[in-house]
């Protein structure tokens, strides 16, 4: 039995990741972004490990989440699912950063730096992250006209790149990115081909499964299956470069190996 931490499970692909774990045996802790939004999980709650709370476009909520995370204790899984999709505008954070950046790249980047190490760590990112090249001269859209689908694409591009980076700085965790595709989400609308059951597997699987396939590190995935994801993620030199802008960005440095 596993304990896994799942970002962003109130609804959507969570809370399936969740109810799908559940179901197989696992312990699971929840996030909600406020209290309102936890009541909505309803008897979710009860049968959950725990539930933290905290908005990921606030780096101080981020940090009080790797807090809560931590004081349950060391979790045997993170799965980064909490994300946004398109804004109308850049928006500003408490902090004064772009909300696509700092929800879908900085978030999780602090997390995983903050909250105890665990085994495995499993990224969702889109088909969409290809079309995400050229991000490192201005992160936080300070410089360039905003474009919500091009921040949308780097931010998952981001993500890739982060866990490959992982797989390579920790080699005691098995780190991989997924693609869950289209799916039918508030987010992905009711016309999306994927449902649901379809959508959350792959990344459930990656948190808990013994099986040899899933045992791997450094992976970009697609409905069980690995493909190749856009080479810049793959490039250490550009790895190495996010992360250290970053580090700069939010404070926080990533502990090493």
């Amino acid at each position: 039995m596993a304990t896994v931490f799942i970002t962003g499970s109130t609804d959507g692909l969570g809370r399936a990741a969740a109810q799908s774990l559940l179901e197989q045996g696992h312990r699971v802790v929840l996030h909600a972004r406020s209290v309102d939004r936890g009541a909505a999980l309803g008897e979710l709650t009860s049968r959950a490990a725990g539930m933290v709370v905290g908005d990921l476009g606030s780096a101080a909520e981020a940090r009080s989440i790797a807090d809560q995370v931590n004081a349950i204790g060391r979790m045997d899984a993170v799965i980064h699912n909490a994300g946004v999709y398109t804004r109308p505008s850049r928006g500003s954070t408490p902090e004064g950063h772009a909300e696509t950046l700092a929800i879908n790249t900085l978030a999780p980047y602090m997390l995983t730096a903050l909250i105890q190490r665990p085994g495995r760590l499993v990224y969702l990112s889109s088909g969409l992250h290809r079309g995400g090249e050229g991000s490192l001269d201005d992160l936080d859209w300070t410089k360039r006209p905003w474009d919500s689908a091009k921040a949308y694409a780097e931010s998952k591009l981001h993500l890739v790149a982060l866990a490959f980076a992982l797989a390579r700085r920790w080699p005691g965790v098995l780190s991989n990115a997924v693609d869950p595709g289209w799916v039918r989400t508030k987010m992905g609308g009711s016309s999306a081909p994927v449902d649901l059951d379809t959508g959350q597997r792959t990344q459930t699987w990656l948190a808990v499964s013994e099986e040899s396939a899933a045992l791997v590190s450094g992976r970009y995935w697609h409905h069980l299956r690995q493909e190749a994801p856009a080479d810049q993620a793959t490039d250490p030199k550009f790895q190495d470069e996010l992360i250290a802008k970053l580090s700069k960005l939010t404070g926080v440095e990533l502990p090493q190996a």
